[in-house]
């Protein structure tokens, strides 16, 4: 992996075995976009204890630590996209239908965790559509697939990724945005 290049599905996989994490590799990254998300910041940059994961024994080395940081502020600039080019990192289209349909369970269910300990006031007053999103990340995560036509499959899977990926856009915005009211004034 460049030093300099976008961090793929592969290099976090690599990490998480690196680290034993006890996680995947899209679950991680759901995780870390849902605490974004809920517009929470990791506290010292400190990725793994935000997001409450420890290796087992293995201590993160600084080149992992320095990876966690690139990954935080890619997920951060691609959440805040104006272009809307946020995408899930799940793997690799070449992969089995199966093991990217449990990627995306494994993604959302990353996802809902992170967005939970992200805990700011603004969840309470999420708007219907987002509370919606959160449901169906939930009725996501929960699934198991069964297949049967590998072409209306793989055509369900490309659906379910695009929701996921603008519902995730959703509420960043949603949790995110700055009230207009509220700058400027000293308390």
């Amino acid at each position: 992996m460049a030093a300099t290049g976008p961090i793929g599905h592969d290099d976090i996989d690599a990490l998480v075995m690196r680290l034993r994490l006890g996680t995947e590799a899209s679950e991680l990254h759901g995780s870390l976009c849902g605490y974004l998300a809920g517009g929470a910041r990791p506290q010292g940059g400190d990725v793994l204890a935000a997001l409450q994961l420890d290796g087992e024994a293995t201590d993160p080395t600084a080149e992992d630590l320095a990876l966690l940081q690139r990954l935080t502020r890619q997920c951060e600039r691609e959440l805040a996209d104006s272009e809307l080019g946020f995408e899930p990192l799940l793997p690799d289209d070449d992969r089995p239908l199966a093991e990217r349909a449990e990627a995306v369970v494994d993604w959302c269910r990353g996802f809902l965790g992170g967005f939970g300990l992200a805990g700011t006031a603004a969840h309470a007053s999420l708007s219907e559509e987002a509370q919606e999103i959160l449901r169906d990340f939930g009725t996501i995560a929960a699934s198991s697939f069964d297949f049967n036509n590998e072409d209306e499959d793989e055509d369900a899977l490309i659906e379910v990724q695009e929701f996921v990926r603008v519902g995730a856009l959703l509420l960043h915005a949603e949790c995110n945005r700055h009230d207009p009211a509220s700058s400027g004034s000293v308390h």
